[in-house]
Formats: C-alpha cells, sequence, structure tokens
C-alpha cells in the first residue's frame, strides 16, 4: 500500500519514467522534460513547474535572474540586473506581490541576513563594484565600497563582488569573485578584520578569475563551531575554510560549475552553471544536491551520480530543462526554486519535491 501522496507520485513517475524511455533513448541522447515531469534521484525528486514564476516581460521584465531567497515570512525575492524592478517579490503560487530597486545595474548575489527579529538582505553589484545591505522594502543602510585600504586593490574597478555569507555573530564575508580573487571578512559594522584566498595554486588560493563564485555559512556538523563554504567555480571545488581564513579541506565534482552553496537541514544544495565548455554558452546546467557527509545524493536535471573507488565520477546535464542554472532556492517544503544567468531572460523554474 502507498502511505502517502510523496509515495505514490514518486512511484508513478517513476513508472512513466520506465514506460517512456524504450520508445526515445535511440532517437535523442539528452531528454527533453515537459511540464510537471519529474526528475532527481533517490528520495530527491521533484516535478518540474516550468512557467511557474513566468510574468509579462512588458510589466515586469528580468535580465540574467541571478539569486533568490525566502524570509521568514515564506516570501520569495528575485534579483536580476534589470533595473526597472532589481527585486521581484513572489508569493509560493507564483504571484507577483510587489517590486523595488532601480540602483543595482550588476546586481548578482543576494544574501538573506536575519538580525533578532529583522530581517535585512545583502546585495552584491559588479558593475557599481560596492555592496549593499537594504531592508526587505529596499531602503539602503549601508553601503561598502571597494576595500582601498587593503593596499591589494588600485582601483576600484578591480573589485566584482560577488556573494555575501553572514556568520552567527553578524560578521560577514564578501568573496570577490569576478575580480581579485580575494574573501574579505568585515565586522557587522562594515569594518575590515581580514582578507584571505585570492589568486594562485594553493588549496587556500583560487586558480582563475571567476572562480570564488560563492560563499555560505554551514553549521551542519558543529553549530557552535560553523565554516564557510566557497565555490571554487572553475576549479569544480568547494572549499571549506574556518571563519579565520584557515583552509581546512575541499571536494571535487567533476563536471559542475558550481554557483554557491545553499544549505537547508543536512543538505547542500547549488546550481551548475553548465556542465561543458564553452561555459558560457554551453546551456548545459542542473541541479545538485550533497547530504551531511558531502556526498553527491541527487542531480535534478543532470545524470545519476555515481562514485567508484570512492571518487565521483563526472556529472554531466541529462534533461534539457535549464540553460545556466544560476542559484537555487529551498522552501519550507523543500520545493526548489531555479533561477538562470544568461538563459533568454527566462524566470524562475519551480521543482515541487515529491
Amino acid at each position: 500500500m502507498i502511505k502517502s501522496k510523496r509515495e505514490f507520485v514518486k512511484k508513478t513517475g517513476s513508472a512513466l519514467a520506465l514506460s517512456t524511455t524504450g520508445f526515445s533513448f535511440n532517437i535523442i541522447s539528452k531528454d527533453t522534460v515537459a511540464d510537471q515531469e519529474i526528475i532527481g534521484h533517490g528520495d530527491f525528486q521533484y516535478k518540474v513547474h516550468k512557467d511557474w514564476g513566468t510574468q509579462n516581460p512588458n510589466k515586469v521584465p528580468v535580465q540574467d535572474c541571478h539569486e533568490m531567497i525566502q524570509t521568514e515570512d515564506g516570501r520569495l525575492f528575485l534579483l536580476t540586473n534589470e533595473t526597472k524592478n532589481n527585486i521581484i517579490i513572489y508569493d509560493r503560487s507564483g504571484k507577483v506581490l510587489s517590486v523595488w530597486g532601480h540602483a543595482f545595474p550588476g546586481a548578482h548575489g543576494l544574501t538573506l541576513s536575519r538580525e533578532g527579529d529583522q530581517e535585512f538582505l545583502f546585495i552584491t553589484d559588479l558593475l557599481t563594484h560596492e555592496v549593499y545591505k537594504t531592508t526587505l522594502d529596499g531602503q539602503v543602510i549601508m553601503t561598502i565600497p571597494y576595500p582601498q585600504e587593503t593596499g591589494l586593490y588600485r582601483l576600484k574597478k578591480q573589485f566584482m563582488p560577488t556573494e555575501v555569507a553572514v556568520a552567527p555573530n553578524g560578521d560577514f564575508f564578501i568573496t570577490d569573485g569576478y575580480g581579485l580573487q580575494y574573501v574579505i571578512k568585515y565586522d557587522s559594522k562594515g569594518n575590515i578584520l581580514k582578507v584571505f584566498g585570492g589568486l594562485g595554486s594553493g588549496d587556500d588560493l583560487f586558480a582563475s578569475r571567476w572562480t570564488a563564485h560563492g560563499v555560505c555559512i554551514d553549521k551542519r556538523n558543529n553549530a557552535d563551531k560553523p565554516t564557510l563554504i566557497v565555490s571554487a567555480r572553475h576549479e569544480n571545488l568547494f572549499k571549506w575554510f574556518d571563519l579565520d581564513g584557515n583552509f581546512l579541506r575541499q571536494i571535487y565534482l567533476p563536471g559542475a560549475f558550481l554557483s554557491r552553496p545553499v544549505i537547508q537541514g543536512n543538505e547542500l544544495y547549488t546550481a551548475v552553471l553548465n556542465s561543458e565548455m564553452p561555459w558560457a554558452v554551453s546551456n548545459t546546467g542542473f541541479v545538485m544536491i550533497l547530504n551531511k557527509e558531502n556526498k553527491v545524493i541527487s542531480n535534478p536535471g543532470g545524470t545519476a551520480p555515481v562514485y567508484r573507488d570512492n571518487k565521483l565520477q563526472t556529472l554531466k546535464q541529462k534533461e534539457s530543462i535549464f540553460m545556466h542554472p544560476h542559484d537555487v532556492c529551498i522552501d519550507d517544503d523543500l520545493n526548489i526554486y531555479v533561477c538562470q544567468w544568461n538563459s533568454s531572460k527566462t524566470y524562475p523554474i519551480k521543482l515541487e519535491r515529491i
């Protein structure tokens, strides 16, 4: 007997996949997934809702849909580099509640910060070379300029911040992922405390430009001693540091050009921008999910994870759902919202957990 809706959908979806695969696998090498079909692996399977976030582009336009977050009250905030409405606020049904923001032409990173009973946003901008802390309705309450006082930057344009992560004590970290590849630690007032990373070949460095792309706080193994994860995109690596910037370890995820890591419960989720070269036009992205031990357990839109001799085999896109996924947002029901860069101005896709 099937005891739950999730189990029923999973069983019927698997049966459907088995019944249809035989008709198509000799015709095409990559599956085209229709709306509401099921993707993913193991316990992490999802029903695709391609048009969940679609709007009239004449009224609510987007350029690149870079990142999303969910606030405590369940609203979903999307960041786009469209200055008619840099922030688009959805409810869970896909209805737009409101929009704001006209001053972030290079809007890239969106991070939620909870401070007591209040919530704030951090927005990174590649073109203004600054980071902004705002209220949820768009009031800028702090501007973080390029870190001239470090002596590492000759010009403002060298600083191209991609992401922010906020530590439990209010300190925050900015990755200069399109600039000089430093990770810069600030106190809650915006004073620089430490700089680490940068270009280079060591484990504690980043091998090329465009690499130190995303960052998040990881409390899964020890809530009293959190660590920092930085995505080294072009190296197909996640790198762990302590909060003083000391390198701890890394994992190699072959074939995965990684976006920021997103922690929900014991799992780490990330958007894989692409899995083939050239990276900017390949349209070969998918979503990746890792467990608490940092083993890949599901790749919605990608090939199933396979380990041989404890080594993950190269991953690729399997179903043609995504072009260049840039971020994922996980809601309270463990549904995934996927926003995309350089993807024909598409709106977020919802993956409904089954």
